[in-house]
């Protein structure tokens, strides 16, 4: 069984294309930076018996909320790769140490790609925290198995679990999968909403390009959200990444779909893994809500290690 995207462009990239793209083919002109683009500050002050998100790096978040502690994708490897000698390297040290987290309830896992699924901070956090609920798309529960993790819940886009008050959603996302030649697609990739009784709502869009039809069906089943996480890197070129990736006027469409209170961005920084230059993607993110007319502090770019209520 393989999976498909049912709102994404019918073309598939091919190795060719990828082959080209790594020769130069797809280059794209980078814009001069618009010195009237503010980035907001932060607000200094955290509480912590209030829900907080810390972005530890790439698309790796802690969430607590009453009591429970979320981890996003999490990876703390020098690089994400299936060896230690070769692959995109880490650009910065995580935000906060593996073996500094609080004792961790739920990890949400959006995919198998390796800056999304790291064997190693997988194997660390089982042995450190091993009553671990690890929610992952459908067909990756059996990667789990085979390390000896069996507390693991897979479900399919719209699928729940429900534990107590607490509700965990598999919503759509527009990817792929993969970690050799061999398995193109044979697991699924999503997103999550995470509810709390009716006192709190977040978002963790996953990895994900653009469509105008998953977004807004979330937002119409979930809408408001108090908080979203959405992907703001690795977006260029947009022939090879568009399908893919959101870039940053497209995370701001994916942030008004859904209907997000607060959305804090994701998916930068950490990794170079595409052409922009490491530091543009907040500049653009800034851009498009300038042109759009939204309050900045709608859609925010936190430094590792930042945390924030919500």
């Amino acid at each position: 069984m393989r999976y498909i995207n049912p709102h994404a462009p019918k073309h598939r990239h091919t190795l060719r294309d990828f082959l080209r793209w790594q020769f130069g083919f797809y280059k794209e002109p980078v814009l001069d930076d618009d010195k009237s683009v503010q980035i907001p500050d932060l607000p200094l002050a955290l509480d912590p018996k209030r829900p907080y998100a810390t972005w530890i790096n790439h698309s790796t978040y802690l969430i607590a909320i009453d009591g429970w502690r979320f981890l996003t994708d999490p990876i703390w490897s020098k690089r994400c790769s299936p060896v230690d000698f070769i692959g995109p390297k880490r650009r910065h040290p995580p935000g906060k140490g593996l073996h500094e987290l609080p004792p961790v309830h739920i990890v949400l896992i959006s995919h198998n790609h390796y800056d999304h699924l790291d064997k190693h901070t997988v194997l660390t956090l089982h042995k450190r925290f091993p009553q671990i609920l690890w929610c992952v798309p459908s067909g990756l529960k059996n990667w789990f198995l085979k390390r000896g993790i069996t507390h693991v819940q897979e479900l399919a886009w719209w699928e729940t679990h429900t534990q107590g008050e607490m509700r965990i959603t598999s919503v759509p996302a527009q990817h792929f999968s993969g970690r050799s030649l061999r398995d193109t697609n044979r697991t699924h990739w999503c997103g999550y909403v995470v509810e709390i009784g009716e006192k709190k709502r977040f978002y963790f869009a996953g990895d994900t390009g653009y469509n105008p039809s998953d977004f807004k069906q979330i937002g119409r089943q979930f809408a408001p959200l108090d908080l979203s996480l959405i992907p703001i890197g690795s977006y260029k070129p947009r022939f090879f990444m568009q399908p893919v990736h959101l870039n940053p006027a497209e995370a701001l469409l994916v942030h008004r779909d859904v209907g997000s209170r607060l959305s804090l961005a994701m998916h930068w920084h950490t990794f170079r893994l595409a052409d922009e230059p490491m530091q543009r993607p907040p500049y653009d993110l800034y851009h498009a809500i300038k042109k759009a007319g939204i309050p900045p502090q709608q859609f925010l770019v936190l430094k590792p290690g930042d945390a924030i209520n919500w």
